[in-house]
């Protein structure tokens, strides 16, 4: 009987520590997690599988592990929002498989995606040519973002978190200095106190960061 009520116990209790602690990790979809957030919520399934198999290990020990995955999480959560190109080393790039119709195999063959699976997530979206693409992203979680060709202007970010996305500069055909001397021109000197900006067609849009009090 009293192992019964221990498994019972150490249950409802893991239940409720794993609950608040990925509602501490924050909102994000299931499909859309980084391979950094996958590795995590595995080996803290793992080892609550363990503490709820190993009676005889003391309670506090068992879910230790949970509570260190999480401030292991936490911090890294903390850091890569705190810098970009960290951001990016950790949870890497989304990268640009299909553009204007023109399937990019360098980068394809780069990222090990096959054309299966480039078809299969073109069809699922419900396109049915290639060359109705203007541009088709493999972001980070592997779902393929399509941007078709009649859906009008497309906007790409040049400026995240006051860093210079270059490989976005090179898509548009423009290069740093070029970004640099526009932002100059519209009255913003400095790159880095901008948070978010994009152009197309000649509009810009830009916001600062939020100042500090």
């Amino acid at each position: 009987m009293e192992d019964y009520t221990l498994i019972i116990f150490r249950t409802i209790v893991l239940y409720v520590i794993l609950l608040v602690v990925f509602r501490l990790m924050g909102k994000r979809e299931v499909g859309e997690l980084s391979i950094v957030d996958l590795a995590i919520f595995v080996l803290m399934a793992e080892v609550a599988a363990i503490a709820l198999d190993d009676y005889d290990r003391q309670f506090f020990k068992a879910i230790l592990p949970i509570i260190l995955l999480f401030l292991i999480q936490y911090l890294n959560s903390w850091l890569i929002l705190k810098n970009k190109k960290l951001r990016d080393f950790i949870e890497g790039d989304p990268s640009l498989v299909i553009r204007d119709g023109y399937i990019c195999e360098a980068e394809m063959k780069k990222q090990r995606y096959n054309l299966d699976d480039l078809l299969q997530q073109l069809r699922e979206q419900g396109v049915c040519s290639v060359q109705d693409v203007a541009y088709a992203f493999l972001e980070q979680s592997g779902k393929l973002s399509i941007y078709q060709k009649d859906q009008g202007g497309f906007i790409l970010p040049l400026i995240l978190d006051g860093y210079v996305d270059k490989r976005h500069l090179k898509i548009i055909g423009k290069d740093e200095k070029w970004l640099v001397h526009e932002l100059l021109v519209n009255g913003y000197p400095n790159i880095r106190d901008i948070f978010y900006c994009s152009y197309e067609d000649g509009k810009w849009f830009v916001q600062l960061r939020a100042r500090k009090y």
